[in-house]
């Protein structure tokens, strides 16, 4: 089954896009234990992103400040790529993967899945 999704969104992400375009994402991300904060992080993008009514995908990169509480701010590079796929009329599937660059390199991910009512 994943196999048959990561085929379709190759093969659609390859397809001509009914939308594409540039965009700017600017997010912050602020982390707490409890009551305690431990700090944030903010990502200032620039990205691109598709879609043809099956699948969609954005790419997306540009600096990362992050700010441990209570240590010195750090500027490094971040990135993401996803998309999502129809994979019926009421499932989504997505997906992304994420990282940060620093001294040593932090990297994340995310599937899932979305049912609508």
């Amino acid at each position: 089954m994943l196999k048959k999704i990561l085929t379709v969104a190759a093969i659609s992400a390859m397809s001509t896009p009914a939308f594409a375009g540039f965009y700017v994402n600017i997010e912050n991300n602020g982390s707490y234990t409890g009551n305690e904060f431990n700090g944030s992080s903010t990502d200032a993008h620039l990205g691109f992103e598709g879609n043809n009514g099956l699948a969609s995908y954005y790419i997306q990169g540009g600096a990362n400040i992050s700010n441990p509480d209570g240590q010195e701010s750090a500027t490094n590079f971040s990135g993401k790529v996803g998309g999502n796929v129809v994979a019926s009329e009421k499932i989504d599937v997505y997906g992304e993967f994420s990282m940060v660059t620093d001294e040593t390199n932090s990297y994340g991910t995310k599937i899932g899945l979305k049912y609508k009512f």
